[in-house]
């Protein structure tokens, strides 16, 4: 090739080079944005959930430790039943797993954990994964033998999480043993939302009745209605089904990327507020 014809395809080289460069940095932005918009959420989420943690262990804890377990029966429709050892002694262990699991997995999503002390993610994810088998199962008992309230949907809903959670925590287990890294990370992120839905509830509830200045779709009575009914499913399924198009969108474009980023960004801040009502109206109250 002459030096004329290399002169004349210079300029569409260059022009390529440049269309090149920046849709390359188009895509790391978008990259860069979508990991900011997760942090953020998990920073918020993780800040929320030790909240609560912090006054079930507070609140349930000190009742416990003066010996006034009647005291749980101030939020809880059945709490303590005098004479219901059996009963008495599940819903403790309910609460005590719901604290270690709400502790254990916010250090279990640390990538610096996992990164700088991978042994400690491991004897803490064992912790996780047991703790999270006893609270299901004992929210499953509590469920159907207890008169917790709530109709049969809100029991089903529940008891579905709870098989969730069982199922989660096997499959994360499962290719953590096979050392299938990539896999054993997206169970354990349905593991953390599925464990999480019991939070969710309180914070999507408060938000609700935020938003409409008072209860609505729901007779706070009897804690039933549509909105409740809702809910209750909600809970974990939508978390879940934010999870999914979160790791699909990892694998997409720029567009989809930054899209994604957005959603996040405005249920972060939905899920703030629930969780700063949730706070001023059923946590710090007690404590």
């Amino acid at each position: 090739m002459n030096a004329t014809a290399v002169d004349a395809l210079a300029p569409g080289d260059a022009i390529g080079n440049r269309h090149a460069a920046y849709m390359s940095r188009w895509r790391r932005a978008s990259s860069a944005a979508l990991r900011a918009s997760a942090a953020f959420w998990f920073g918020a989420a993780v800040l929320g959930q030790l909240l609560f943690a912090f006054y079930v262990a507070v609140f349930y804890g000190r009742a416990a430790a003066q010996g006034r377990l009647e005291d749980w029966n101030k939020v809880l429709q059945t709490g303590y039943v005098r004479g219901d050892t059996a009963g008495n002694l599940v819903l403790g262990a309910h609460l005590l797993f719901a604290v270690l699991i709400t502790l254990g997995g916010a250090l279990q999503l640390l990538p610096w954990l996992r990164r700088h002390w991978p042994r400690v993610h491991r004897i803490n994810g064992r912790i996780y994964l047991g703790s999270a088998v006893v609270a299901s199962g004992s929210g499953l008992v509590m469920i159907w033998m207890r008169d917790t309230g709530g109709d049969l949907a809100q029991r089903l809903a529940i008891s579905i999480n709870a098989l969730l959670i069982l199922a989660f925590a096997g499959m994360a287990l499962r290719h953590a043993a096979a050392r299938r890294f990539d896999a054993h990370r997206r169970w354990a992120l349905r593991l953390f939302l599925a464990v999480s839905g019991v939070w969710f509830f309180r914070v999507g509830l408060m938000a609700w009745i935020v938003a409409n200045r008072g209860p609505a779709g729901f007779d706070p009575k009897t804690f039933t209605g549509p909105f409740i009914t809702f809910l209750s499913f909600a809970q974990y399924l939508l978390p879940l089904g934010v999870l999914q198009l979160y790791l699909f969108a990892q694998q997409r474009g720029a567009r989809a990327q930054l899209a994604m980023a957005a959603a996040l960004l405005a249920l972060t801040l939905a899920m703030s507020g629930g969780i700063a009502a949730a706070a001023a109206v059923m946590w710090l109250p007690h404590l």
